[in-house]
């Protein structure tokens, strides 16, 4: 049983393009670096003594300043290619990082923070468009699981070193992790995936005229409001979720820690193999349907539960199914439609629609 388990977790890897993997693993590496906004606040307000209010304008300007980087990544995406905004991207990130370990100043700190914010998020629609470029369409969806792959291991893995790096040396010595992360993500993309004028793209259009702009697209418009309405709830998970399980059920961080934890080992373990086994049933919309089934049911689960242990279980494994069953699912849907002269427009819209609302949801 094992080495049948095995061979279906090895074959869920299997396919992919060896640029679906290095840009996996630039995403990777840069994610596991992106531990600065987990430990703002705390660097903000024990670090620098600024109240918690000034806190909660910085990282106000963090989000607007990854909505416009996300506007920007699309637009630049369509006009210069997904290759250079990916590498200027990670080399202006890492500038405006080193340049925040010398910052003492409040105002300096909000400017850099939506500067560096702007930079960082232009990432996200340009990487996209690059894993739809270097993907067959039978394999796209499958990429696009190998990416949250890869951004939720970092983000396991970034937290916990930071923790670390901010006990043993201090708060500052983050920035200049993460800027590390990121010189090192542009020197693998530069090194080992070197620009091409015309890099390998699909074929597989759905029919919408070339030249037609997302803005025009109202089919895409209306499914852009559906994924803001999912993210809302979704990033609950993260938000109201915890403070109510420690508030009304009275549970310790220890334990909230482990739940939410549980969450990025289901994905981790179980979405790659799952892709793997559907992505040929070409059911996009039953799939996220599905997913959002799965989201209300979740809800369900904590809304009905007797304060033990058993519904935030169930509920985390609902939601780590919700979150299976749909999100591959829209970035396909995202990045399939348009043609290549409008998809970082495309896929920005997509990305600011998790953006806005993930604020929203903090809110």
């Amino acid at each position: 049983m094992f080495t049948s388990v095995l061979h279906i977790y090895k074959d869920s890897f299997s396919g992919l393009s060896r640029s679906v993997w290095l840009l996996s693993l630039i995403m990777l590496i840069n994610r596991a670096g992106a531990m600065v906004l987990t430990f703002m606040s705390l660097y903000l307000t024990t670090g620098l003594g600024f109240s918690l209010t000034a806190a909660g304008w910085v990282m106000g300007a963090y989000g607007i300043g990854s909505i416009v980087g996300s506007y920007m990544g699309g637009q630049l995406t369509d006009k210069l290619g997904y290759y250079h905004i990916q590498l200027y991207s990670l080399l202006g990130s890492t500038a405006i990082l080193i340049l925040m370990i010398f910052l003492t100043n409040y105002y300096a700190i909000l400017c850099n923070v939506f500067v560096f914010a702007c930079i960082s998020d232009a990432l996200r629609p340009a990487n996209s468009v690059a894993i739809a470029a270097y993907s067959a369409p039978e394999n796209r969806t499958r990429s696009y699981s190998l990416m949250r792959f890869a951004i939720n291991l970092g983000f396991s893995i970034g937290p916990a070193v930071g923790g670390l790096i901010a006990g043993w040396f201090g708060f500052k010595w983050i920035f200049l992790f993460d800027a590390v992360t990121c010189l090192l993500a542009a020197i693998i993309l530069m090194v080992y995936l070197p620009f091409q004028k015309q890099p390998v793209s699909d074929k597989d259009k759905i029919s919408i005229p070339k030249s037609k702009s997302a803005y025009q697209d109202k089919t895409y418009l209306f499914f852009i409001f559906l994924v803001s309405m999912y993210a809302i709830a979704f990033f609950q998970l993260f938000t109201s979720v915890p403070v109510y399980w420690a508030k009304e059920w009275g549970y310790s961080a220890e334990k909230i820690g482990f739940l939410l934890a549980l969450n990025g080992l289901i994905i981790v373990m179980a979405e790659m193999p799952f892709i793997r086994a559907t992505e040929h049933l070409q059911r996009t919309w039953i799939f996220i349907s599905l997913g959002c089934a799965f989201l209300v049911c979740s809800f369900l689960s904590i809304i009905l539960g007797w304060f033990s242990l058993f519904p935030a279980i169930i509920f985390i494994v609902l939601m780590s199914f919700s979150e299976m069953f749909a999100m591959p699912f829209m970035t396909n849907y995202a990045v399939s439609r348009p043609a290549d002269d409008r998809r970082g427009q495309y896929m920005a819209l997509y990305a600011m629609a998790w953006c806005s609302t993930y604020y929203c949801a903090y809110g």
